[in-house]
């Protein structure tokens, strides 16, 4: 379990700061107490679920990256690229695909 606490506390720091955000910040736009993110990056505590889903939802934490010791990191570039994938609507996404296809295959020529 201590694995899981010190994966959680490296992660949630990794994307806290990668989006430019103090603790105070994230803390006030997930409408939480800035001690348990403090807390959280410590290694600290146990976080119940109504804290843990949204933060990591927030900060677009795989769940996988907590909890699963197998879990390996994708790539930076590919996760940035499946992160943008995923803030798609479905039209968006429809009218990108025949776009991404003509760009591979011309990065692939």
């Amino acid at each position: 379990m201590n694995d899981a606490k010190q994966n959680l506390a490296s992660a949630v720091r990794e994307a806290r700061t990668e989006l430019g955000l103090s603790q105070e910040k994230l803390a006030e736009i997930l409408n939480i107490d800035s001690r348990t993110i403090l807390n959280i990056e410590a290694g600290r505590g146990n976080p119940k679920f109504e804290k843990l889903y949204p933060l990591l939802t927030y900060l677009k934490i795989p769940a996988g990256k907590i909890f699963d010791p197998t879990y390996k990191d994708e790539s930076p570039n590919l996760q940035k690229l499946l992160s943008m994938q995923k803030d798609c609507t479905e039209q968006e996404a429809a009218d990108l695909i025949p776009m991404v296809r003509y760009l591979l295959e011309l990065l692939r020529k």
